[in-house]
């Protein structure tokens, strides 16, 4: 723990820091016996020994369940993301209109979707799909999934829209309306490709977020990752071995996400600062080769 003063909380001094660090080892020590007794009593269960491992070595086991598991979550959470992109950019801009109804209708549906639980919506959606037969039989759990998913992940998706654009400065604002921009041109070109650089990583967050939530389907009998692993544990007695394959699985993904996402942040923060140096170098260019000349520096 850093010994500089913060603006959250004083600095700890050397007995505070004593006391976090005792604090620290006890709570690690406790961690690893709880580890050690948890890995003891499935190791006496048999569920270590070698033989529960062996079907993941058969191509048939993972061909007849964690690949079609792996397509379901990896489906449902694409189009779910993409349906929620476009919806939360959509009520994070209408949350910040000029037009009061329009702010407020817009508000009252982002909170209501928000306060929602993702369990209750797909199962509420699952069943009236099927009472109503608005899509095939086979499309029924995918179509509820993807519904519930998109709505949730939507509405939250537009708050985030809606703080990263307030975040902007004001100036940008009132220099483009002084300039005659119209609002949709404002949000266009000036606040949405700025705001999007600063909401990247939280964007991220939610996308992990959809992507786990596919877990979910599996109470609509929903085929994803979590419960192909759970019916391959139980069709070769080795659950155990099995949800730490599926939680490998998992991890890889929410990691590539993640890493993709992160580089595409840095790739766009450096293309930012490159204009921004190019037309510092420029306007230096100018100025040096004209000394005495005036030089009108639009902005």
């Amino acid at each position: 723990m850093s010994a500089s003063a913060s603006v959250l909380f004083d600095a700890p001094g050397p007995k505070a820091r004593v006391r976090n660090a005792v604090y620290s080892v006890v709570v690690v020590a406790l961690v690893l016996v709880a580890g050690f007794l948890l890995f003891r009593a499935f190791d006496q269960q048999g569920q270590f020994a070698a033989e529960k491992w062996e079907p993941f070595l058969d191509s048939d086991v993972w061909s007849t369940y964690l690949l079609p598991g792996l397509r379901g979550t990896v489906v449902a959470a694409v189009i779910s993301i993409v349906f929620a992109m476009a919806i939360g950019m959509i009520f994070g801009i209408l949350r910040l209109s000029d037009h009061r109804p329009v702010r407020l209708v817009a508000g009252a549906i982002v909170e209501f979707a928000r306060a929602i639980p993702v369990l209750i919506l797909m199962i509420f959606l699952f069943a009236l799909y099927s009472e109503y037969d608005v899509f095939k039989s086979d499309d029924l759990a995918l179509a509820a999934v993807v519904t519930a998913l998109t709505i949730y992940n939507g509405s939250v998706i537009a708050e985030i829209v809606r703080a990263g654009i307030r975040s902007l400065p004001k100036g940008q604002t009132e220099a483009a309306v002084a300039l005659g921009m119209r609002k949709n041109q404002l949000m266009r070109l000036i606040l949405l490709p700025q705001a999007i650089t600063a909401m990247l990583p939280a964007l991220v967050s939610q996308m992990v977020v959809a992507l786990k939530d596919t877990a979910l389907g599996y109470q609509i009998t929903y085929v994803e990752i979590v419960r192909s692993g759970q019916q391959l544990g139980a069709s070769e007695q080795n659950t155990l071995p099995a949800l730490i394959v599926v939680a490998i699985i998992m991890i890889v993904l929410n990691s590539t996400l993640t890493m993709v996402a992160t580089r595409l942040e840095r790739r766009l923060r450096a293309r930012k600062r490159t204009k921004g140096g190019a037309v510092l170098a420029a306007d230096s260019i100018i100025t040096d080769a004209a000394p005495g000349v005036d030089v009108v520096k639009t902005p």
